[in-house]
Formats: structure tokens, C-alpha cells, sequence
């Protein structure tokens, strides 16, 4: 299994979510948790509640469509894992974002940002979750 690191991309995707967490925060008092936000506009508690919720999932999903504009095709996608396997790990990320009470943009960005003592024992267990499951698939499974 072939990956590219990216580091342009993935500095300039950092500083995006890190700027957006902060305004979030700024102008409305609200952590950028992106399970908690998704959760929140499936089952809002009001239309105010709903609508930056609903604004947010659309940013999350907009940049393809950004690409298209400006690169004139959609960019290029390559699963490294196949359909079984990405609904496997779907699965378990759901799972694990329940027992973990939070995703890494709401423990890993903004929790430890605030130094929060969970956060940062949450995000350490997201990593080491993720260092081990990428050993098993690469070097037990040969995937």
C-alpha cells in the first residue's frame, strides 16, 4: 500500500481547520467537534442551532466542488482500502467516537488547544489506535 504525504496540502487543510475552530469559537461559543456538529443537525435543538451546523457540513463537503471550478475536473480519488474494509472502519470510528464522547477535530484541535487533560488523553488514544491498526494492515494483513 502506497500513500503520499502531502505537506503543502496538509499544511494549508491544518491551518483551515485551525482557523475555522478559532472563529467558531470567537462567534459562537462552540467547540469544532465534527461529530458533535453533524450529531447537532440531525437532531438539532432549534432552527438557530441547526442552520451554522448546516453551514459547517456544507463547508466540510464543498471542496471538490472548489477544485472543479478552479482545476475544470473533479480531483483525482484512489481508495487504498476497499469497500468492505472502509465500511468496517467506519463502523469502528463510530464506535469509537461514542465511547470516546468526541472526534479528533473536537479532542485533537480544539480540547488540547484548551489543554484539556481528556482531550489530550483521547487524542493519544487516537493515535495510538491508529499507529496500531496501521501496523496490523500493513505489515499482519498485508494490506
Amino acid at each position: 500500500m502506497i500513500t503520499e504525504f502531502t505537506p503543502y496540502a496538509a499544511l494549508t487543510g491544518g491551518a483551515l481547520i485551525g482557523i475555522a475552530s478559532v472563529l467558531l469559537m470567537l462567534f459562537h461559543g462552540r467547540i469544532m467537534g465534527a461529530t458533535g456538529i453533524l450529531a447537532g443537525a440531525i437532531f438539532p435543538s432549534g432552527a438557530r442551532d441547526w442552520s451554522w451546523r448546516v453551514m459547517i457540513l456544507l463547508g466540510m463537503v464543498s471542496a471538490p466542488l472548489a477544485y472543479l471550478l478552479f482545476a475544470g475536473r473533479f480531483p483525482p480519488v484512489q481508495p487504498v482500502a476497499s469497500v468492505p474494509w472502509q465500511v468496517i472502519g467506519g463502523f469502528l470510528v463510530g464506535l469509537g467516537v461514542t465511547i470516546g464522547s468526541g472526534c479528533t477535530s473536537g479532542h485533537g484541535v480544539c480540547g488540547m488547544a484548551r489543554l484539556s487533560k481528556r482531550s489530550i488523553a483521547a487524542t493519544l488514544t487516537f493515535m495510538a489506535s491508529t499507529a496500531l491498526t496501521v501496523y496490523v494492515m500493513r505489515h499482519v494483513l498485508g494490506g
